[in-house]
């Protein structure tokens, strides 16, 4: 068995439709390692961005929260307020007004 060099390909790779020539240089391998270091520093700050953001998300979704059992407490006090028989009683009460009687009204048919 013949000794393979370093400049010798395996016999495996001779089948292969393509050749490789590979050969690292340092300029390769640094901007490799650059673009590793790139990529790893996007990735950090992404998931920072992340992060803030869904602490925002969480702040907004309290404040939606608060907004409306405000906003239902709200409601309640408009239909309060507004009753029918409220109204009636104020009405009465304050702008002496009453329900007129059967011969104080009239009924004018079409």
């Amino acid at each position: 068995m013949a000794k393979r060099t370093r400049t010798q390909t395996p016999n495996w790779l001779g089948q292969l439709p393509f050749s490789l020539h590979f050969r690292p240089s340092f300029m390769g391998v640094a901007i490799l390692f650059l673009l590793v270091v790139l990529s790893a520093f996007f990735v950090v700050t992404s998931a920072h961005h992340t992060r803030v953001q869904y602490v925002r998300l969480q702040k907004m979704e309290r404040q939606h929260d608060q907004l409306q059992t405000n906003w239902s407490r709200l409601l309640l006090e408009e239909s309060t307020w507004s009753s029918p028989s409220r109204i009636e009683a104020l009405a009465q009460k304050r702008l002496n007004m009453h329900v007129p009687d059967v011969n104080d009204s009239r009924v004018i048919r079409p």
